[in-house]
C-alpha cells in the first residue's frame, strides 16, 4: 500500500519555527515529484513547495526565503523547514507524491495541522 505519513505539526507563536516530515512507503521514491500543499479554513488547497528527484525545488512566492523543502532519498522522506512563521500560515499541511511517468499516479498524506498564534 502507498502511504504518506506527515508529522511535525503543532502550535507555534508568530516568528517561530516548525519542521514537517513526510515518510513515504509503497512507491519508488526516486521517480516521484514530492511536495507540500496546505489548506486553510474556507480556502482551497494551494501549493507550498515541490522538490524533484534531483533536488531542484519550487516555492510559492509567499514562503520564499522562509520555508525550505528537502528530500532524503535514503529515508524515503521529505521535510519542510518553516521559519519566521506568520498567523496566515495556519493551515493543514499535506504531503503529496506525483509520479513522473504515465499514468502519473498521485497520492496524498492525511495532513498535519499547523497553527501559528500568540
Amino acid at each position: 500500500q502507498v502511504q504518506l505519513v506527515e508529522s511535525g505539526g503543532g502550535l507555534v507563536q508568530p516568528g517561530g519555527s516548525l519542521r514537517l516530515s513526510c515518510a513515504a512507503s509503497g512507491i519508488i521514491f526516486s521517480i516521484y515529484v514530492m511536495g507540500w500543499y496546505r489548506q486553510a479554513p474556507g480556502k482551497q488547497r494551494e501549493l507550498v513547495a515541490t522538490i524533484f528527484s534531483d533536488g531542484d525545488s519550487n516555492y510559492a512566492d509567499s514562503v520564499k526565503g522562509r520555508f525550505t523543502i528537502s528530500r532524503d532519498t535514503a529515508k524515503n522522506t521529505i521535510y519542510l523547514q518553516m521559519n519566521s512563521l506568520k498567523p496566515e500560515n495556519t493551515a493543514v499541511y499535506y504531503c503529496n507524491a506525483n509520479g513522473a511517468f504515465i499514468p502519473r499516479p498521485n497520492y496524498w498524506g492525511q495532513g498535519t495541522q499547523v497553527t501559528v498564534s500568540s
